[in-house]
């Protein structure tokens, strides 16, 4: 079996912890952020872990 190469749009934007979870940038916060308001814009800020039913295959994607 050849080696599987890794998703590269994936990797630029998943980071995997040392414990294990997928973390990934929050949805909503990259544009129109004049009308948003600054609460939710530090919270939306941060990072996120993802959902169980995702990481499997975010995953294999990275040869996880």
């Amino acid at each position: 079996m050849p080696k599987l190469k890794t998703h590269s749009g994936t990797k630029d934007r998943v980071s995997i912890t040392k414990t294990g979870k997928v973390m990934a940038r929050k949805s909503f916060g990259h544009h129109f952020l004049e009308k948003k308001r600054a609460a939710r814009k530090r919270t939306l800020a941060g990072k996120k872990e993802l959902s169980p039913s995702v990481v499997g295959s975010i995953k294999k994607k990275l040869g996880v």
